[in-house]
């Protein structure tokens, strides 16, 4: 399959517009979570710790699914995987009306429209990224910020839509709404040439050639006569004792019946040659394997790319449930819900696309350090979830709200900092790995917070834990960072020997 250049423009805005308003359905609801999550708790009577997992298990399936979801959309293109994924996320949204307990909602919710989600991230950025070469960091952006908006709108949307229908049928308005999905998927035409030939028929003979990847070609091919004379010695002599009767075969004398007495060698021939291509394959994917593990444990010998994993784990264990468990915060701070003239999960979602564009224009200043500025958002991050528990008002609520959300942003130049600590060589398979655990962040955070105010009937302490985790986090990749270590790491050079130069004497 051969793809045209990127046209960086064109239809390419329609595939930047329709990709934004993928990310606004599919990541609208699963981010503003945090109202149908005040709901389920008063409709299943379940503790918070067990409730949570709905809303982390729709944010992190799709993360930790994120290797299968790139297989798919390489398998099956980004078309046919968003109309897919537009009947999982609507059919998983529809289904969670129906839920009669929390754990049919882990399923329905967090599993379904988790990894429907998940697709859909992959199949967006992925085509998006086909369509544009210059310009790919601005379209990149602009798609990005549509999961932030839909946080923003659908925080209200869902809390009107209780209020008038209740939660079942806020549910199912919007799974309906999700259908739209299809029709965005529709519009994503594969950039692919539509005169280009088709991909041209690999001859017999050279699929060794392809696949032959430890230079064994000669001496397979001979073993291979070997096997071939072995055999069909052996089948003479087997021949050979047969007794002569009737019913068995004699060597025929016309060349017709010869020829096609031969036709049985070509045969053999072509089923060793079989063999040899299957084990090449074998050896092929083996050394993958092994190239795979070397590669990984190569990361993990970089003590920066080391630190790096671990402050996203506990970032996303600390900083995500804020997102989620906000509203309930303020509930269980006896804020009125006269006060609330801006759900605060909208105030998250909006300053999150603030913080993406800033922080991003921030990252491409060559006078800044990216991943110095990737610490400081830690850092103030921990610091602005220590300092939730001292509030006890909406206004202070709110704009805790707006520093968190902005901070959050961070996710903009993560793949900046990822490049800078591992080369552009390895990302992808860094970003994976990190992705992964990310994603382990997402499903874990919600939960522990939960949990601590089931245990404690407080969320004082939750937060405190939230907070500690994300600036432990961000202290540790500033130790990996500090430059100190590379002058240690230098070797002290060996002083230059004396040399002695002497003159010889002319006798002239």
């Amino acid at each position: 399959m051969e793809f045209q250049k990127s046209p960086d423009g064109g239809w390419g805005w329609v595939i930047v517009t329709v990709s934004f308003f993928t990310q606004f359905l599919c990541y609208g609801s699963p981010l503003a979570v945090g109202v149908l999550y005040i709901e389920w708790l008063d409709a299943f009577g379940e503790g918070k710790g067990k409730t949570a997992w709905v809303g982390s298990l729709a944010s992190g399936v799709g993360l930790l699914a994120s290797p299968v979801c790139s297989l798919c959309v390489s398998s099956f293109g980004a078309r046919p995987v968003t109309i897919f994924s537009g009947f999982l996320v609507a059919g998983g949204l529809m289904l969670s009306s129906l839920a009669p307990n929390i754990y049919f909602l882990f399923f329905s919710y967090g599993i379904i429209v988790g990894l429907g989600c998940g697709l859909l991230y992959t199949a967006t950025v992925t085509i998006t990224c086909q369509y544009f070469d210059s310009r790919r960091g601005l379209a990149l952006g602009l798609i990005s910020t549509g999961s932030s908006v839909g946080l923003f709108i659908y925080a209200a949307l869902q809390r009107v839509l209780i209020e008038f229908y209740g939660l079942d049928g806020c549910l199912l308005i919007v799974g309906a709404l999700a259908l739209n999905i299809l029709a965005c998927g529709s519009l994503m035409r594969p950039l692919q040439s539509s005169d280009s030939p088709f991909p041209e028929k690999i001859a017999p003979e050279n699929v060794l050639d392809r696949y032959s990847t430890y230079n064994e070609k000669e001496k397979s091919l001979e073993e291979n006569m070997n096997i071939l004379d072995k055999s069909n010695r052996s089948e003479d002599k087997c021949n050979s004792t047969l007794p002569r009767g009737d019913w068995g075969q004699e060597t025929p004398k016309n060349p017709t019946a010869a020829a096609h007495a031969k036709e049985p060698e070509p045969y053999r021939k072509k089923v060793v040659e079989q063999t040899y291509f299957c084990k090449q394959l074998a050896k092929r994917k083996w050394q993958l394997y092994r190239n795979y593990c070397g590669e990984t444990v190569s990361l993990f010998q970089n003590k920066v790319f080391s630190a790096l994993f671990i402050a996203i784990l506990l970032f996303d264990i600390g900083g995500f449930p804020p997102s989620l468990l906000m509203e309930d915060v303020a509930r269980s701070s006896n804020v009125r819900e006269e006060d609330f003239t801006i759900p605060l999960i909208s105030i998250i979602g909006i300053m999150t696309a603030v913080g993406k564009l800033l922080l991003g224009i921030m990252a491409d200043f060559k006078w800044i350090n990216t991943l110095y500025l990737y610490v400081a958002t830690l850092i103030i991050t921990g610091l602005a979830l220590c300092a939730i528990p001292l509030a006890k008002s909406y206004v202070t609520l709110a704009i805790l709200s707006g520093i968190l959300g902005f901070l959050t942003g961070n996710w903009s130049i993560f793949p900046y900092v990822t490049t800078k600590t591992v080369g552009i060589d390895k990302l992808a398979h860094a970003y994976g790995i990190l992705m992964f655990f990310a994603g382990l962040g997402n499903s874990l955070g919600p939960p522990i917070v939960g949990w601590f105010y089931d245990w404690t009937q407080t969320y004082d302490i939750a937060f405190y834990f939230s907070g500690c985790c994300v600036l432990l986090g961000g202290f540790i990749l500033l130790l990996a960072a500090l430059p100190c270590w590379d002058t240690c790491n230098k070797k002290p050079s060996k002083p230059a020997p004396t040399t002695f130069f002497y003159k010889v004497a002319s006798n002239v």
